[in-house]
Parts: structure tokens; C-alpha cells; sequence
């Protein structure tokens, strides 16, 4: 599957801060495609915690979500959808 990539805002009061860049973490973990997270001219491993946490990304930023490999698109669709979606407070929590 060819790169792919979507930018997307980002719609959690909280913005791309621990519990949900955990999750997006965890989402992204589970695909072979090499996930990468733009915002502005930072590049950051979408499969790093610690690198989301640094992209600053609060409620209304725009981020660009990159996915290149195997399962790109399945990975994108997901991973969009946890940005741009409202989250229950139980889905904040990363499953075992």
C-alpha cells in the first residue's frame, strides 16, 4: 500500500496529551506501517509517546498523520478517527 496521509484537528479538550496520545500510541502500535505525526515542522514518531507529548498539540491544532506501509490506510482511518472524535472517558484508557 502507497504512503498515505491526512491532516486532521484536533478535537480533544485536552489536545494530544497523555491519555490520549497514549491511545493513539497503543493504535498505531498495532500496525507494520511506519506512522509519523507532523505539526508545523516537527516530525515525530507516531509510535513514541514521548514524541507526541512534544508536538504540543492542543484542542484546535492542525496535525498531519503519515502512514506508509502494509496496512497504511486501516492504520490512517483509525488513527484520524481518534483525533477528530469525541472520547468517552473509558476509551481514554489504553486496553491491556
Amino acid at each position: 500500500m502507497p504512503l498515505v496521509k491526512r491532516t486532521v484537528t484536533v478535537v480533544h479538550r485536552q489536545g494530544l496529551h497523555a491519555r490520549p496520545a497514549a491511545l493513539f500510541v497503543e493504535i498505531a502500535s498495532r500496525f507494520f506501517s511506519r506512522v509519523t505525526v507532523k505539526k508545523g515542522r516537527r516530525h515525530v514518531d507516531g509510535k513514541s509517546i514521548m514524541g507526541l507529548l512534544t508536538l504540543a498539540a492542543r484542542q484546535g491544532s492542525r496535525i498531519s498523520i503519515v502512514v506508509d506501509g502494509p496496512d497504511s490506510q486501516d492504520a490512517l482511518e483509525q488513527l484520524a478517527r481518534l483525533v477528530t472524535e469525541p472520547l468517552s472517558e473509558t476509551r481514554l484508557t489504553p486496553a491491556p
